[in-house]
């Protein structure tokens, strides 16, 4: 019970990566604001937190729209009264090689992984200042680094990594901390869709041998958001198995 009674958004938190995280958080004694662009699978993570004897409200939200996230900040603070923790989950992927990507996959990936996430986080860190306390984790990608077929996807979280350093400079003093964590080759909704021999080739490039859980990811955010991890900020780090080298 890290982080009892704190207050903790998580975006794209309706399946996959961001559901696991927002249930370990809440296991870990945090009052959950899932919020999702799906509100379906949003009532279905908060029924689910809400089975196992924790807290949880469902917001729709479409972080790409600053009116979303405005109003995802006023139905936290109308429910629980302050915000402790963001974490920043929501994001979407529209591959395709550079000379053959179109306007709006390049824009729809830009509007929600990196503008979305500016949204949220500047509403978080208005707060939080006032409060002089908060923790902000970006989730970005190992992609920042570059991935064949990924321009728009990796453009938008190597922008992640840049926001995440900057507001970690900014807050610092405010004992605010901001970090981002890259997963690698993670087992989610999003990924089981790949076709078999792109799987296997994935694998092949992780020295552990083996697909990442949403649990790996979710376990050290937990660690992030408590006060265990105070004087940690401004941190890039891998989940991924040892892939990044």
């Amino acid at each position: 019970m890290r982080l009892k009674d704190k207050v903790a958004i998580i975006t794209g938190a309706g399946r996959g990566l961001g559901k696991g995280i927002a249930v370990k958080l809440a296991q870990e004694g945090a009052k959950i604001v899932v919020s999702d662009i799906d509100i379906d699978n949003a009532n279905t993570t908060c029924r689910e937190i809400k089975k196992a004897g924790g807290t949880a409200i469902a917001v729709k939200t479409n972080i790409a729209a600053k009116e979303d996230v405005d109003n995802l900040f006023k139905e936290t603070l109308e429910n629980f009264e302050n915000i402790d923790i963001l974490v920043n989950n929501a994001g979407i992927n529209r591959d395709g090689m550079l000379h053959k990507m179109t306007q709006e996959q390049w824009d729809q990936v830009i509007a929600v992984n990196l503008t979305g996430t500016f949204y949220c986080t500047q509403a978080a860190a208005k707060l939080m200042r006032e409060r002089q306390y908060g923790r902000i984790i970006n989730i970005a990608s190992a992609s920042w680094l570059g991935n064949i077929g990924q321009a728009n996807y990796a453009a938008s979280k190597a922008g992640v990594v840049g926001l995440t350093k900057t507001a970690a400079r900014e807050l610092a003093s405010k004992n605010v901390t901001v970090n981002a964590i890259c997963p690698g080759f993670i087992e989610t909704d999003m990924t089981r869709g790949v076709p078999e021999k792109v799987w296997d080739i994935m694998i092949s490039k992780i020295p552990m041998g083996r697909v990442g859980k949403p649990e790996d990811v979710a376990n050290l955010v937990a660690f992030l958001a408590s006060d265990e991890a105070s004087y940690i900020t401004n941190e890039v780090i891998n989940v991924g198995g040892g892939m990044i080298l």
